[in-house]
């Protein structure tokens, strides 16, 4: 049906062409607001009459004519219908709309993908502190930075998946020092234990392999501890290499790859930081007031001025934000998209005014950001807050360990990133049709066990007759199929793998009503093939759903 649009499209642009010149390039196709009004809508009538100064009804008329005497038209639509002030309705014959399962058939993995297109596009997500396991916010995030990535790539961009390591600050040093007390043999509770220090059972493993002389790999980094619980350098590199891996191992069992890994504290080694306040000094963005150094931040839309350097000398967080980006874009990443918590928020007009004060070039807007709210964990009806390891919160392995990586990931995309959510266990394990994700998973394996049943050659599909493909259930299958490539579009535009989700859900209830309406292995070799071949396809875009949601398709449950 992609060929049918393209087809039909081509043939409103000439024609739109031919009653106004420059016309043709702004033709185009809408989703009728009622279903039952056609398959495709057209507005182009009422776009038109005041430049031409003709009423919408009887150029809508005019239009309806010459689109009807074209060939395209005249193969694939069965009404052109005028409704209201003048639009235009397009009802599809039925072999327009069974073109899309030879589409599916024929792309395969490829349906809904756009070709290659020179655009590079720069995702950061997760970017925990390497001060802890990553917990199921953190899930959260992995998993929109990923589809978000896949989404992405389904239309052309080349992505580029980074994390930043927050490996600098208050919290390293804390981490250093917590590690350190426990290895001392100190314990939350003590008197000699700060307030602010890190309680979960993981800081004692750390201090245990740390006296052992241990050494810990991740991604970036190998380190071998001193044993000498005097060293708190060694502590610290230490304890970060441990959390690394440890962060390693969440993101593997979270299927989740990252490109590069960028850290915090190479901003200030390199002399980044230090350039880029050096830059927003020379273009006259900054001034000096109580002894700090301040942005003019308001300048550019922020609602009060930000302090760049403190009076002690030390840089306020989103400093070193600026010089990141400032990285980014000269990195070529001109296309940036960061994914981050909501308490994030406050740091959005402040890292793009430093970005327009800097005058690097970078346009207004840059980068683009996506916002999560937190998730609440519940099991047998109550909420979970705390993990045993994590001393505070539930971590991401939890989550996996307690249900399953398909189970996390498709419940966390499930909902629009900047609503609450609240995952809940007992649903992630339940097999019916309340579990979405195994509802959706169901459907594709139901699918594969008919086609197994079957036994036939699944690629001589490619070509049979789809003729018999006329009752209502089929026709809202090929139509959902239909709209995958679309979808697909639209979710990629607005960061948004949720619309996956629904699609994947509706996908599968029409095919769950479909194969309760008709049976598909029937004695009649033609019927049965042109039903064949219509579960196949579903079973496709199934498939290629979930993998952009990074969620297996199995084909027995």
């Amino acid at each position: 049906m992609l060929l049918v649009k393209q087809e039909l499209l081509a043939a409103l642009a000439n024609t739109l062409e031919s009653l106004s010149p420059g016309a043709g390039s702004k033709a185009a196709f809408e989703s009728p607001k009622v279903a039952a009004h056609g398959d495709f809508a057209s507005t182009a009538a009422m776009q038109l009459a005041k430049p031409l100064q003709r009423k919408p009804r009887e150029l809508a008329e005019e239009l309806s004519a010459a689109l009807q005497a074209t060939p395209a038209f005249t193969q694939w639509v069965e009404a052109v219908e005028i409704a209201g002030p003048g639009f235009l309705n397009i009802r599809l014959k039925t072999a327009a709309k069974q073109q899309v399962v030879h589409e599916v058939l024929e792309a395969g993995a490829d349906f809904g993908k756009q070709p290659a297109r020179d655009e590079r596009v720069l995702v950061e997500f997760v970017s925990a502190n390497p001060t802890g396991p990553l917990h199921v916010g953190h899930g959260r995030q992995a998993a929109l930075g990923d589809a978000i990535c896949n989404l992405l790539a389904t239309q052309g961009d080349s992505v580029w998946r980074e994390f930043y390591y927050n490996d600098a600050g208050v919290q390293i040093q804390t981490l250093a020092t917590s590690t350190q007390l426990r290895a001392k043999g100190f314990k939350p509770g003590d008197a000699e234990w700060p307030e602010q220090a890190y309680n979960g059972e993981y800081i004692a493993d750390i201090a245990e392999d740390f006296k052992a002389k241990k050494t810990v790999r991740s991604d970036d980094r190998e380190y071998t501890a001193s044993g000498d619980v005097d060293d708190i350098d060694s502590i610290r590199q230490f304890a970060v290499a441990y959390l690394r891996h440890e962060q390693d191992l969440d993101l593997k069992a979270f299927q989740v790859k990252f490109d590069n890994y960028y850290l915090e504290s190479s901003l200030y080694t390199s002399g980044r930081v230090e350039a880029t306040v050096q830059k927003l000094v020379d273009a006259g963005k900054t001034y000096e007031q109580d002894g700090a150094l301040w942005l003019k931040s308001t300048e550019y839309g922020d609602d009060k001025d930000r302090v760049m350097r403190k009076g002690d000398g030390t840089y306020t967080y989103f400093v070193p934000d600026v010089a990141y980006h400032i990285a980014k874009w000269e990195r070529g990443f001109h296309q940036v998209v960061n994914i981050q918590g909501t308490d994030h928020h406050g740091t959005i007009a402040r890292v793009r005014a430093g970005l327009q004060a800097a005058g690097v070039g970078i346009p207004a807007g840059y980068p683009d950001y996506v916002l999560h709210t937190m998730v609440r964990v519940m099991r047998g009806g109550e909420e979970v807050k705390i993990s045993k390891r994590a001393g505070s919160y539930v971590t991401l392995r939890d989550l996996i360990e307690w249900t399953s990586t398909d189970a996390v990931r498709f419940f966390l995309l499930s909902r629009k990133p900047d609503t609450e959510y609240t995952f809940d266990i007992d649903l992630a394990l339940a097999q019916n049709n309340d579990n979405p994700v195994y509802y959706v998973q169901y459907a594709h394996a139901r699918i594969c066990s008919v086609l197994a049943a079957w036994g036939g050659d699944a690629a001589s599909l490619k070509d049979v007759d789809l003729s018999p493909l006329q009752s209502p259930a089929s026709q809202g299958l090929l139509l959902l199929l239909a709209k995958y490539p679309a979808m697909l579009t639209a979710a990629a535009e607005d960061f948004a793998p949720h619309d996956v989700t629904f699609y994947l859900r509706e996908l599968a209830a029409s095919y769950h009503s479909y194969y309760d309406a008709e049976r598909i292995l029937v004695d009649d070799e033609p019927v049965k093939l042109a039903r064949l071949a219509l579960v196949a396809a579903t079973a496709q875009v199934l498939h290629n759903g979930l993998a952009v949601l990074g969620v297996s398709a199995p084909r027995k449950m």
